[in-house]
């Protein structure tokens, strides 16, 4: 991939977050802020989105929600890849038990729907806050970054330059820092996008379900206000909707350019 189209998938991230500043800095008020007199308001040149349940200013609303949703995957991602990927790679290396023990580790996480547990874990916070959803998160997002880097170290410890490090007498972990994460980085990257995606739909969904952060500062809770209001104010479902695919598409075309 050259250096051009690398730049070019990372426009639409950078697009998201500069719009999404943009757009909180010069809202007319926080987001969030009720004003029960302009409840369902059409989009003007006032308000540029509109306004949704009790007129709070979607614009405001959807641009503070958008950014912190994008700073939110992009964390629980970070974590995942920093987590998995070492712990794959060790463990393949490792060989016998311990290789066996994190394979079976990742069928369990990744068998156990992410957003079930994140409902059971919520459930019992009185007051859930992006932190608590992030830390939910990151419980399972490590899952798929050590598979990959399981899978990727099985091949890359037969190839040639692995085995006559083996015979120089390299220990063990200056094979996997030296040998083995360089050369498999590029392959778990990837996951790095589709992560990140996957968290800005899941949080969205448990906004939408009631489960999102208590100032109601949330994607989901767009999307919630707007199935409530679909036929008299058709506007703040689209918004929420489109909100939610924009930032899920930069992330995973951001994950592309990382690789």
């Amino acid at each position: 991939m050259t250096a051009r189209r690398r730049a070019l998938e990372l426009v639409p991230l950078g697009l998201v977050v500069a719009l999404s500043l943009l757009g909180a800095s010069m809202a007319s008020e926080p987001a969030g802020r009720l004003a029960p007199a302009r409840a369902w308001c059409a989009p003007s040149a006032e308000r540029l989105l509109g306004c949704g349940e009790a007129g709070v200013d979607l614009t405001s609303l959807v641009c503070t929600a958008e950014l912190r949703a994008v700073v939110l995957a992009v964390i629980v991602a970070l974590v995942g890849f920093l987590v998995g990927t070492p712990l794959g790679a060790a463990a393949a290396l490792a060989r016998g038990r311990v290789e066996q023990a994190v394979a079976r580790a990742c069928d369990l996480v990744q068998a156990f729907p992410t957003f079930i547990l994140a409902l059971a874990v919520l459930s019992a916070v009185r007051a859930p806050s992006r932190v608590h959803i992030g830390a939910v998160f990151a419980l399972t997002a490590w899952a798929p970054f050590a598979r990959l880097a399981l899978a990727q170290t099985r091949v890359l410890r037969s190839a040639a330059f692995v085995e006559a490090a083996v015979a120089l007498g390299r220990g063990r972990s200056g094979i996997l820092a030296h040998h083995i994460l360089p050369n498999l980085l590029g392959v778990v990257a990837v996951q790095l996008g589709s992560t990140a995606a996957a968290v800005v739909v899941s949080e969205a969904a448990l906004g939408f379900v009631g489960f999102g952060p208590r100032d109601g500062v949330s994607l989901g809770g767009v999307l919630d206000q707007g199935v409530v209001a679909m036929l008299r104010a058709p506007h703040v479902l689209i918004v929420g909707a489109a909100a939610v695919f924009v930032a899920s598409a930069a992330l995973l075309a951001a994950g592309r350019a990382v690789r």
